[in-house]
Order: structure tokens, then sequence, then C-alpha cells
């Protein structure tokens, strides 16, 4: 009777782990595409948001759009009692040896921190870029709105910042206006670098690059598909890390690509409408944007963006030729898309932060044997743990099993030869940590 009771008790747990929570819905629900477009309309409003364009005049200019920001962070932590710790983190860059930077200058962002409640060194990043440029990427006189790049990713952190500060989350959130981005992503290099400097643990990085088109150059037109750039391994692997992926696989399983595959999962779960598409590339073709930054210190970071450019729009001095409308403007804009991709951040940022630290330590094992075997380090605030795994030649992960409170279990008949495992901590109200690749192998 004990052992059919547990049975009974195990499978009621391990059921209500798979149901959604409503809080998620509500957040999505709350995103309001007419503040995005105020927000979008405000920032293409100051007329160029160069780098090096002006920082005193109020109406034009990058120092007039950077104000505006913290004191749109201000407002929203006064309307949160104080909840967001908003303020400038800026380096100065030279322009001697650099032929992208005409004039010294600082480089200046914006950030706004929603402390955790336990677990406050732990941060998830939403990233906008506040800068844009023209034709030349050095010219900060003549007009560059900017409202697809960036204004739309910029108006989506700060409208995720409005939701999600009407909650309470363990882990720290922070909402970021990056400059300098079309220069060398030096707002990124410059935050990514405080952030180690203060001993920060970074969970991972949602850079917004382009999200309000929704009509490409090549015709194609959809309100539904976006895409989601990572790198397959973290350039700060060891050479036993690359060795161990020689011989044990992983070669598409580092932690940025696991944090991809976490905003798909969480997508189709919630916002099923949406088509996901992850792109296996760090980013466009020969091109960058500002997660790369903290990739390149060893963090996980993605890119979420349109899945259909306009290249007409991006980078290109307003005109017309051959009948043909160029430039960045606000028309081209779908706010309604916006607000569908700036739910799509806000949700991965609230399902990450209520969820419990991902193991740090997972060991496999089951060589020629008819099974997987899996050990884990249990971490503070889970409550069960779920092992994933799936055919080696599957991006996502397709199987599932809720396996409770231990620390090690055995998949019975399922070959490791045959694919890949991961494992994920479970908290109490059901919301997962970014699945973890194994790295260690046991007998």
């Amino acid at each position: 009777m004990k052992s059919f009771i547990s049975i009974i008790i195990f499978c009621f747990t391990a059921s209500s782990y798979s149901q959604t929570d409503q809080r998620i819905y509500d957040i999505i629900k709350a995103v309001s595409s007419e503040r995005i477009e105020a927000d979008i309309t405000t920032l293409a409003n100051f007329g160029t948001r160069n780098t090096f364009s002006d920082t005193v005049s109020n109406t034009r200019g990058i120092g007039a759009a950077r104000r505006w920001i913290k004191s749109e962070f201000e407002k929203i932590s006064t309307e949160c009692n104080n909840c967001l710790n908003v303020f400038y983190q800026k380096d100065f860059v030279k322009a001697e040896g650099n032929d992208r930077i005409p004039q010294d200058t600082w480089i200046v962002n914006v950030a706004a921190v929603q402390k955790g409640t336990k677990y406050p060194n732990r941060y998830i990043i939403m990233s906008g870029d506040i800068d844009s440029r023209n034709s030349d990427g050095s010219d900060y006189t003549k007009d560059a709105p900017g409202a697809n790049d960036n204004a739309s990713g910029m108006a989506g952190a700060i409208e995720a910042a409005r939701v999600l500060s009407k909650y309470k989350f363990e882990s720290s959130i922070i909402y970021l206006g990056l400059s300098g981005e079309e220069q060398g992503l030096f707002g990124g290099k410059g935050f990514a670098a405080y952030a180690k400097n203060n001993g920060w643990e970074i969970i991972g990085v949602l850079n917004n690059d382009m999200i309000g088109n929704i009509e490409g150059v090549n015709g194609v037109i959809s309100n539904r598909d976006f895409r989601i750039f990572s790198e397959p391994v973290p350039p700060t692997e060891t050479e036993r890390e690359r060795q161990m992926r020689r011989f044990y696989g992983g070669e598409v399983d580092g932690i940025s690509r696991q944090l991809a595959r976490y905003v798909l999962k969480t997508t189709q779960t919630y916002m099923p409408e949406m088509n996901p598409m992850m792109i296996y590339r760090l980013d466009r073709f020969g091109r960058g944007g500002h997660h790369r930054p903290f990739n390149d210190l060893g963090w996980a970071g993605i890119r979420i963006m349109e899945a259909h450019e306009n290249y007409n729009q991006q980078h290109q001095d307003i005109r017309t030729e051959n009948g043909i409308e160029y430039g960045d403007k606000l028309k081209f804009v779908n706010f309604d898309y916006a607000a569908k991709l700036t739910a799509v951040n806000a949700i991965n940022l609230a399902s990450l932060a209520w969820a419990p630290p991902a193991p740090t330590h997972v060991s496999i094992g089951g060589v020629v044997e008819p099974s997987a075997k899996l050990k884990w380090d249990k971490v503070d605030g889970a409550t069960g743990y779920k092992i994933y795994w799936r055919d080696t030649t599957s991006p996502t992960w397709d199987y599932s099993r809720f396996v409770g409170d231990v620390s090690e279990f055995t998949l019975e008949g399922i070959l490791i030869d045959n694919y890949f495992f991961g494992v994920a901590s479970v908290g109490k109200d059901g919301f997962e940590s970014i699945v973890v690749f194994p790295n260690s192998v046991f007998r």
C-alpha cells in the first residue's frame, strides 16, 4: 500500500509540472502595442541617435534619447515603489586608431535593475540599442530616425520593464539600453566588463535588435515568424571541453544554444501562434549584435529579431530612388508585431527569473549498457529535476521525464549511444532552469 501511494504522489507531482502558469498569460496580455508605438515614435523623433550626435539638446541627438529612456525607467520605478535601480554606465572611447570613431566620445548605456528576492546576484538581461545610423555610420548630422533599428528593441525593453515591474522574481532582471552598437558593439563590451568586474552571474542575455518589421525585401510578409540566433559553444571553452566534445558530442549544445532552445520551448508553450526559428549561427552572416560581447566573456546570449528584413530600410539615408523609398521610418514599423516579440521576451525573462538555478555539474554514464544514467548536484530552490533527451540530429529537446527530488536517475532502455541528454532544475511553481548538457562522464 505504501509503495502504491508513493507512486500516486509521484505521478501527481510529475504531472503538476507539466501545467502552465496563468501569470505568464497575464504578462502576454499586459504588453501594449500602443505604448510601444508611442515609445518608438518618441525615439524616432529625436531625429538622429547616432553615437556621436548632439548630447546637449533636449530635442535632438543621442543625449536627449538616453535622458528620455532613463526618465521612463525612473517613472516605472516610481510606480512600483522604487523597485528599479536606474543608472548610467559609461566608458570613454578614443578616435585614435579606429576609423569608425570620428571623435573621442563617451559611450553611455542606460540600465534598470529589478533585484531578485532570493538570488539577487543572478541576472537575466533584455537589451535594446539606443543608437541609430544612416548610410554613413560616422555621419552624426543627417537624420537617422532608426525606427526599427533599433527604437523597436529599445521600446520593447522599456515595455517589458513596465509589465514585469508589477511582479516579484527570485532572480534579478536588467532592462538595458546599449549605445555604440553601430561602430563596434562598444556599449555591450562596456556593460559586459562592468558585470564581470562586479562579480555578477549572468544567466542569459536576450538581445533585441530590430523587432518591428514584417515585410521582407524579398516580398515575404509575416507577423508570426521571428529568428533566434545563437552560437554553438562558448569561445571561452577549455581544451579539455573541446576534447570531450570530440568523443562525447555536444557540438551544438553550448549555453547560448540551450538558452535559444529555452526561448523556443517557452514561446511554443504560451504563444503557439508564433513561429520561432532557431538559427544555428552567432548572428546574421558577416554581421554582429550586442549579445556577442557577453558571449565573448563566456555568458549565454542570443539575438531575437524579425525573420524578414528589408535592407532598403536599414543603414540608409532617407531618400527615394527609382521609385524605391529608403530609410528607417516610422511608417515601416508594425507595432503589433513589436508587441508580440516584446511579449516573447517578457515571458522568458519571467520564466527564468522564477526558476531555480540550473545544476552546475551534470554527469552521464551508461557505456555498453542498455540504459542511460545521469547524476547532478542538487541546487537551492529546486523541488525536483527533469531529464531531457533528443535524437542526435534533432535541434530541440523532444523527450523529457520529471524524476522528482533526486540527484541521479537511470533511464532504462534508453541507449546512451543514440541520444543526447540534459538536466533542468524545476521549482515549486513548475518553472524550469535552462537545460544543462552533461559536463563529465562516469562509468
